[in-house]
């Protein structure tokens, strides 16, 4: 924390998981999709914080006021052989957006790379959202031409085969 920037980022604890859930709502609520939202606390609790957790939690403060949150989860690319930080959900409340709260989250993402060897941290954005890419861009992230992003569920996941 610095005295331009008084924001801290903390993980997550299990108690913050209503807190999580309520930033999730809020960034579909942001991104026209609230309606696809079905994750529950008991599913963030589990996937946070279970035996075997599958992601990991940031919540950014100005002093004791949540005002953001990120979500990573580890990436394997077979090319480099290497896992990398997939950053799965970054939002900053509206009124917070443009005072460094989504940089300092980027930074703390950033961190968690290096501090764990990876060669690189992805994430994903909806190509209508110009705000978020401008940010991105200007941290020195490149778009990654020629790839699109493609997604198997529900009944056509059912479809593919069984269980295994």
């Amino acid at each position: 924390m610095s005295r331009q920037n008084p924001i801290r980022i903390e993980p997550a604890t299990p108690g913050d998981v209503a807190l999580v859930l309520r930033f999730i709502k809020g960034l579909a609520e942001h991104e026209g999709l609230a309606d696809a939202v079905v994750a529950t606390e008991q599913d963030l609790q589990e996937s946070l914080f279970g035996p075997h957790p599958s992601a990991e939690a940031v919540i950014a403060y100005h002093e004791a006021e949540p005002v953001g949150f990120a979500v990573f989860c580890q990436h394997y690319s077979t090319f480099t052989g290497r896992p990398s930080l997939y950053l799965e959900d970054i939002f900053v409340l509206p009124e917070w957006r443009g005072r460094g709260v989504g940089r300092e989250l980027m930074v703390y993402g950033g961190g968690l790379a290096k501090a764990r060897g990876y060669p690189r941290m992805e994430w994903s954005v909806l190509d209508w959202n110009e705000p978020a890419i401008s940010f991105y861009e200007n941290l020195g992230a490149q778009r990654v031409d020629g790839w699109s992003t493609y997604r198997l569920s529900g009944e056509a996941l059912e479809r593919l085969g069984p269980t295994v």
